[in-house]
């Protein structure tokens, strides 16, 4: 925690209480997260972040990250197997198309003026 700024820290201690009301079942709201934050020892925490959080992290987009985290992430690998003893379970081949790009050949016999390689050119 010594190498966070101090913006960081404030947005960790906040995101912290919001998750804390959350798992309490509280109603996560801006007055809710500064009672929290001040109960918890945080009293330097800008006034701005619990009125941001509790704009943003509703009940259901709390339950939203904690269910899938990384969401902006792009299209990741899938999860390793189960391994399990139900054999019922159907694995899923992803089938990846490859796009071969094709090859233009840059050397044939015209300078990019519109003359011939052989010389002769404007130039």
């Amino acid at each position: 925690m010594d190498n966070l700024t101090k913006s960081q820290k404030d947005e960790m201690a906040t995101s912290f209480a919001a998750l804390a009301l959350y798992d309490g079942g509280a109603e996560v709201t801006s007055d809710q997260i500064s009672t929290l934050l001040g109960a918890t020892g945080n009293d330097e925490v800008e006034a701005f972040y619990p009125i941001i959080f509790a704009n943003f992290l509703t009940a259901d987009k709390i339950a939203t990250l904690i269910a899938n985290p990384g969401g902006s992430g792009g299209g990741g690998g899938s999860g390793g197997g189960g391994g399990g003893a139900d054999d019922e379970a159907e694995a899923v081949v992803e089938v990846k198309e490859v796009v071969e790009e094709e090859e233009v050949d840059m050397a044939g016999g015209i300078d990019m003026f519109g003359g011939d390689d052989a010389g002769g050119g404007d130039y």
